[in-house]
């Protein structure tokens, strides 16, 4: 990390996990582990826990996040939430194009670029995720692919709301696997997204930016990856749903 320069941001990713009741326990539990953290601490939820987490988050330092978003205001768009739904509900933060979106739900570098548009026009800070699978890394194309994707998902995206983005590295091949990538290859993969900001909007914004991993970081290997100088923090799956384990994880990007 480089706190000198930009944020450090460890947001939660429940995906289909909790109910309601659930979901405010478990805050509950986290608040007083987290209270002292020298970074953000968002906790991304399923939709029908937005309401109990943003109560039970209330006058705390965690944030509430959301796991998609769509790109229109409104329509005939069935299952469908829109940015300025979330907003309306105290949602503060938005991922936006999980690997699991794209794999199971034809989530695209083009929709994901109209989702990060219409969260950020709607004064959202968006959580945008990059990663290439298994098979392009063996083929070399991960640089290729993570400048890609990066400035793909950043298309018209202004550098005053280049502010309220953080990006998330996530190697496929790493995602629910409980492979990790090494610390080297976190930092490596991080710093091909800052070298692709840097190219779209200069060197200064580049080293603003907030780049976190989002691959199987857990408590175990939190401190070697947060150690690595591109890497500004994590996206976390399963260790987000355990408050000692997620607690560890934002103890190790406070330092």
């Amino acid at each position: 990390m480089k706190k000198e320069c930009r944020k450090a941001v460890i947001a939660g990713n429940w995906k289909m996990n909790k109910t309601p009741a659930e979901a405010k326990a478990l805050i509950e539990e986290m608040k007083p582990l987290v209270a002292d953290a020298d970074c953000e601490v968002v906790l991304c939820v399923p939709y029908v826990d937005i309401p109990a987490a943003v109560e039970a988050a209330a006058g705390s330092n965690i944030k509430i996040g959301a796991e998609n978003v769509h790109f229109k205001a409104s329509g005939a768009y069935t299952g469908e939430v829109s940015a300025e739904m979330l907003k309306a509900v105290g949602v503060e933060y938005v991922i936006i194009g999980h690997s699991e979106r794209r794999q199971y739900f034809g989530e695209t570098d083009q929709t994901v670029n109209l989702r990060t548009l219409a969260a950020l026009n709607a004064g959202l800070k968006t959580i945008v995720c990059v990663g290439e699978t298994l098979e392009q890394r063996e083929l070399g194309y991960t640089e290729a692919l993570l400048k890609y994707q990066t400035k793909i998902a950043l298309t018209n995206v202004t550098a005053e709301q280049l502010k309220n983005v953080v990006i998330a590295y996530e190697p496929v091949w790493a995602i629910g696997t409980g492979v990790t990538a090494t610390a080297d290859q976190a930092d490596e993969g991080n710093g091909f997204v800052r070298a692709a900001v840097a190219e779209a909007y200069g060197a200064d914004a580049a080293e603003a930016v907030t780049v976190q991993y989002g691959g199987s970081m857990n408590a175990k290997n939190a401190d070697e990856l947060v150690s690595k100088i591109n890497v500004d923090g994590g996206l976390i799956g399963g260790a987000s749903l355990k408050a000692a384990d997620f607690s560890v994880i934002v103890k190790a990007a406070s330092k």
